[in-house]
């Protein structure tokens, strides 16, 4: 697998299984077995199937096994149901890895599909230098009101229906994040 970035492989490379995304598309209900891909470049790199039992569903694919060939793998994935507080219920897997039984919304594959704690993931992000962050910050808050992550553009004035209170939290955040930007870009100059 690739994505290997300082110490740890990044789920950017494995292939996910969001149980969000399969209640939304209603597969959890679905009796009957059901084939997910995955694709990259508009050609599709792995399959697997899904079938869905009283509790659990079963996860059927196969996998290589060296120099032995494919080796056909089925084993159950439990849903756990959680009450959300305006009604209704959330699905959650319990993650499946012997001695783990997390409560998480994503499987990531490998030999088995297993929480990103068991596969000892870390996300894309949590590899960026802090001005990188601070960036993305600002700018996902410049599109929240309205404009566009262009940082050379006016910064956006309120929308219409925010309250001041947030406009002004959000001011105070997009400060503090051109301030980590500001900061790290001269630790950077100092350092070379």
């Amino acid at each position: 697998m690739g994505g290997y970035r300082g110490g740890k492989n990044t789920t950017d490379y494995y292939n996910a299984l969001d149980v969000r995304w399969l209640y939304r598309e209603r597969f959890l209900g679905c009796p009957f077995l059901t084939t997910l891909s995955w694709s990259r470049g508009g050609e599709v790199i792995a399959s697997i199937g899904v079938r869905n039992r009283a509790g659990n569903l079963l996860l059927e694919y196969s996998v290589s096994d060296g120099s032995a060939g494919r080796q056909q793998l089925s084993y159950p994935v439990e849903i756990d149901w959680t009450p959300c507080h305006y009604g209704g219920k959330r699905p959650w897997f319990l993650c499946p890895a012997r001695g783990c039984g997390r409560r998480v919304a994503v499987l990531y594959g490998g030999r088995i599909f297993a929480c990103r704690q068991c596969h000892d993931l870390a996300y894309e992000c949590q590899h960026e230098p802090p001005h990188g962050r601070a960036l993305q910050r600002a700018q996902k808050i410049r599109r929240r009101l309205g404009g566009s992550g262009n940082m050379s553009e006016e910064f956006p004035e309120k929308p219409k229906g925010m309250h001041w209170r947030t406009y002004e939290s959000l001011c105070r955040q997009y400060e503090t994040a051109l301030l980590v930007v500001s900061l790290d870009a001269e630790n950077d100059v100092e350092s070379s």
